[in-house]
């Protein structure tokens, strides 16, 4: 079955998660269609099953043949493909881009441990078999600089392919919600997520305002001074009561809080070179 759907039942990747109180999240709730290509450097990430690709997660291209996406959505038992530049999933349009994937080319970061969600370094690094071809609808996330901090209530967008509600349909479309960061004092209050969210994390939503989630592995975007935006976020986890939990924003990978891993492996990243553990 659909490897997203992270809600109620595990999945297989998600299996054995140590902490009751959250789960991989998998879904964008309450949140508007996307208009085509606006988010261009959100890939869809497939794996095989069957003889035929399903998509299982999100991801962000940061370079022309790398990936950033969650540590939690790679298994070393899978085979993958990375779709660049899709917008509805049912539909050939045109501008898409189906890269395979090497088994020797997933990096998880080596501190993810499948076992404890909460314990952080939810992220991995995948590399392109060959480079994709920028252009309209495939363009590079830019990345915050190493250590930045969002302040609260900035107006961030998650985007991915996830369910549309708890066991509701898939959309065929790319979803978009508003989530309002919250920042670590108020996401680590001992009501809110408390020593569950570290600080190599960002909140966004809640209450309210949540939208809810994207795809596992896909981004939090944004926006800059200069009207642009930047992937601060690979989402994580969210409340195993349901996605508009109040006081249970969707957390995030903090992206600025691994800038030097990403370099590391990007550096090293070869086949058989600095790969991480795998799930």
């Amino acid at each position: 079955y659909h490897l997203s759907l992270l809600s109620t039942l595990l999945s297989p990747l998600a299996s054995g998660y140590g902490q009751p109180s959250s789960h991989p999240s998998s879904r964008v709730v309450n949140g508007e269609d996307a208009v085509p290509y606006s988010w261009p450097w959100q890939v869809s990430l497939q794996y095989e099953k069957n003889g035929s690709f399903h998509h299982t997660c999100g991801g962000s291209l940061i370079a022309p043949d790398w990936v950033v996406t969650a540590g939690h959505c790679i298994s070393s038992s899978l085979t993958y493909q990375v779709v660049l530049g899709d917008y509805n999933l049912a539909v050939k349009e045109g501008p898409e881009q189906v890269i395979p994937i090497n088994s020797g080319d997933l990096f998880v970061h080596p501190l993810w441990n499948r076992l404890c969600v909460a314990c952080g370094n939810d992220i991995a690094l995948i590399k392109l078999s060959r480079s994709a071809q920028l252009g309209d609808a495939v363009q590079l996330a830019s990345l915050p600089p190493a250590g930045d901090i969002l302040p609260n209530e900035t107006p961030c967008y998650i985007t991915g392919w996830g369910r549309l509600y708890t066991n509701g349909p898939l959309p065929d479309k790319l979803q978009q919600a508003l989530l309002p960061v919250v920042d670590y004092e108020h996401c680590s209050k001992w009501n809110w997520w408390g020593s569950t969210v570290k600080k190599t994390m960002v909140c966004a939503g809640g209450d309210i305002r949540s939208g809810c989630n994207g795809d596992s592995g896909g981004p939090l975007n944004c926006p800059t001074d200069d009207g642009g935006w930047q992937v601060h976020g690979v989402t994580s986890f969210v409340s195993s009561f349901g996605c508009n939990t109040q006081r249970k924003p969707t957390v995030f990978t903090r992206v600025s809080a691994f800038i030097d891993w990403i370099e590391e492996v990007r550096r090293a990243g070869r086949p058989g070179g600095l790969q991480g553990s795998h799930l």
